[in-house]
This record gives structure tokens, C-alpha cells and sequence, in this order.
């Protein structure tokens, strides 16, 4: 059975997809009252889902001030890619060990998902399926000290990509490259999914030192 989310965990999957895909841009100031009045959710969950925001990067929260959302620097990125990559890694090898029937299914369905993304060149949709497998492979590996530690990652890398793919990056590759992943944890290879996941770790990396001179 599918968990429901809460009002706080409705409001910051709302944000944080404006956030990733630039209808809220860096250096853009928020305000509580709007973003209650256009997600059609109360203020508390508002505040809290950007309490949770600025914890990750993607906001900053300045008192008496206002809120901001933050800036992208593709040298800070790949700062962001080393962390990412041993965590990731660790977190596929222990999803392809410990994920349930039921995820491992739902892994599969993201994998044809992502196919399907790659053949028609959908950005959006790759970008939901991103997040959906991002926080399936944390919830597959049963590690909380990780997971704590990949979230807070996970929505700097989303939006970098989809402030630069256009330019410099191949989404039917990356879409390809993900449901590889995707597909290796499901089967219960921790070698191949970890193969998977440094494949793709190293597609993102080369990606973003590409924008360096874009």
C-alpha cells in the first residue's frame, strides 16, 4: 500500500520541482503567503518544506529578510558529485541486497519509464522519474545514516542538469543510464548495480565540467 504524503511533504515535492526545473530561479526571492496561495496548501507546511529546502542548498532562509533561492556553481557541483558518488554507490549496492519484492518491481517500472523518456526526449517526465528513483534506491537500502546524507544532495544535482542539459548534455543517454541502474538493483546484483551507478556517476561528472565552458 502506497504510504500519503503529508501536507509539509506535498508542499515541498511542489517547491522543490519549480526550484529544479527554473520556474523558481536562483536569486529569486520567495514569499510564504504566495507559494500558500499558488500550491493551495497552509503556510505551516510551506514553512516547513523550506526549512527543509534550505537544509539541502536549494533555498536560504534570511532572517528577517526573506528567503532566497540559491545560486549554481558548476565547481561546487562536482564537489557535490564526490560525495554523491560514494554514497550512491553504497546506497545501490545495499538496495540491490535489501530491497523488498515490492520495490524491486517498482524499480523495474521506473526502469521501463525511463526508457520510455529516452525514445521520446521528454525532459519533465525524466526529471519526475529522477526523483522517484532517487528516493526509491535510499527507501530500498534501509540505511538511514546514508540516506540522511543523500538527500540532502540529490535536488543541487537535478537542478544543475536541468539548467544545462540543453546545452551540453544527451537525456536519452542519461534516461538509458539510469534505468541500467535501475534495472541491476531490481535483479539483486550489488556488482552490476554498483557498475551501473559509477556508469552513470561518470556520465554526470563529465557532463557537468563540460558547462564549465558553456
Amino acid at each position: 500500500m502506497q504510504r500519503v504524503e503529508t501536507l509539509t511533504e506535498q508542499a515541498y515535492r511542489a517547491i522543490e520541482e519549480r526550484i529544479v526545473t527554473l520556474r523558481l530561479k536562483p536569486g529569486d526571492i520567495l514569499s510564504e503567503q504566495v507559494l500558500s496561495a499558488t500550491i493551495r496548501i497552509g503556510r505551516t507546511p510551506i514553512r516547513e518544506a523550506l526549512q527543509r529546502l534550505a537544509l539541502e542548498g536549494l533555498v536560504i532562509i534570511l532572517p528577517r529578510k526573506g528567503i532566497l533561492v540559491s545560486d549554481m556553481n558548476p565547481r561546487n557541483q562536482l564537489l557535490v558529485l564526490e560525495v554523491r558518488r560514494e554514497l550512491e554507490r553504497l546506497l545501490s549496492r545495499s538496495g540491490a541486497d535489501r530491497a523488498t519484492a515490492e520495490q524491486r518491481a517498482h524499480f523495474l517500472d521506473i526502469a521501463a519509464g525511463m526508457d520510455r523518456a529516452a525514445k521520446t526526449n521528454d525532459d519533465i517526465t525524466f526529471m519526475r522519474l529522477d526523483r522517484e528513483l532517487n528516493q526509491l534506491v535510499i527507501e530500498a537500502a534501509h540505511n538511514d545514516y546514508a540516506a540522511r546524507s543523500m538527500k540532502l544532495l540529490q535536488g543541487l544535482s537535478r537542478r544543475y542538469w536541468y539548467m544545462h542539459y540543453r546545452v551540453a548534455a544527451d537525456l536519452p543517454l542519461c534516461a538509458r543510464l539510469h534505468a541500467a541502474q535501475a534495472r541491476a538493483i531490481a535483479q539483486g546484483d550489488r556488482k552490476l548495480a554498483a557498475r551501473a551507478c559509477d556508469d552513470l556517476l561518470d556520465y554526470t561528472e563529465s557532463f557537468t565540467r563540460a558547462t564549465v565552458s558553456v
